[in-house]
């Protein structure tokens, strides 16, 4: 019998070992439960301080903001919105421990040529993980400096194919009530979907996270994966996505539904335009006392301010 010798492989597309190994060591972190996100920040746990990374080395990435304070990893965990799992603020890090994070898929449908559904450790092998420092303002008035592990949404660009008529990018959320008890009231129109232009989701700002602060993203702050859009507010960043569906039409989101005179489509940061029920000028950082005055599309408006040229911001909001 005649047996034909695998052809050889390039240098160039062998994964570096040391890679290969530190998302090895990841997803083994991520199953076995042994992370920030598995251990739920509102049980004690601190940050990796004195510990080893599950990811290894992170690129840095030139789009990192240099010039703001980090927000302590301990606010970060313990305060923020997370509405599957109760109304306030530690709601989230109370009540997220219940979310089982493997197995894990996501699916990519709507206007592509493939659907595909991904499990998350293939998609953690879709580029070498960074590491990017980008500023957060919440639509409420406070703010954070954020460390944030992911990779380009450019990433998964490659890896479909999106049709002519694709427009927009949905992201769904996961809306179990088993694992997320508030599910089962109609806080929101559930599940939790978000969404963006397509040209703004290839904006090179647009981060696909997995990670904060060297850890696995806790759970209360969105695990396994999230969207991480800098320059609008942070409820545009949908948390725990098992679906992502490529769109002809501007599609409602979750928050236009709950209230579509207070949360528009575009959602960008800007302090000239207040909601409804207060000012957008200023915002408090989280760890701080004192405010500071909001920038505008949230200190990014160099990057992004060409992607609404034209747009009257007061009425696209």
């Amino acid at each position: 019998m005649l047996i034909r010798r695998a052809p050889e492989i390039p240098n160039s597309e062998i994964t570096d070992p040391q890679i290969y190994s530190s998302r090895r060591d990841f997803v083994r972190t991520l199953a076995l439960g042994l992370g920030a996100a598995s251990l739920g920040l509102a049980h004690g746990a601190e940050s990796r301080e004195g510990r080893g990374s599950p990811f290894g080395n992170l690129l840095s990435s030139p789009l990192s903001t240099r010039d703001d304070k980090l927000t302590p990893y301990q606010s970060m965990t313990t305060y923020g919105n997370f509405y599957e799992f109760g109304p306030d603020k530690d709601s989230p890090a109370k009540n997220a421990h219940r979310l089982r994070t493997q197995p894990w898929t996501v699916t990519i449908d709507g206007e592509v040529k493939t659907p595909k559904t991904f499990a998350i450790e293939d998609i953690l092998k879709w580029a070498q993980l960074e590491e990017r420092i980008y500023r957060l303002r919440c639509v409420e008035g406070w703010s954070a400096v954020v460390p944030w592990v992911g990779f380009s949404f450019n990433e998964l660009l490659k890896r479909v194919e999106p049709t002519g008529n694709a427009k927009f990018v949905e992201f769904w959320s996961l809306a179990d009530p088993e694992q997320m008890p508030y599910v089962r009231i109609p806080l929101l129109d559930w599940p939790y979907v978000e969404a963006l232009r397509l040209d703004e989701a290839r904006h090179p700002l647009t981060l696909l996270a997995v990670g904060m602060y060297g850890e696995v993203m806790p759970k209360q702050n969105g695990a396994p994966l999230r969207l991480i859009v800098p320059w609008k507010y942070g409820f545009k960043g949908a948390k725990s996505i098992v679906r992502i569906r490529f769109v002809e039409k501007q599609p409602q989101t979750a928050w236009m539904k709950a209230g579509p005179d207070e949360y528009g489509f575009y959602s960008n940061v800007n302090p000239d335009v207040p909601h409804r029920r207060w000012s957008q000028a200023n915002e408090r950082r989280l760890g701080e006392f004192l405010k500071r005055k909001t920038l505008p599309f949230n200190g990014y408006a160099e990057q992004v301010a060409g992607l609404y040229a034209g747009m009257d911001l007061r009425k696209n909001f």
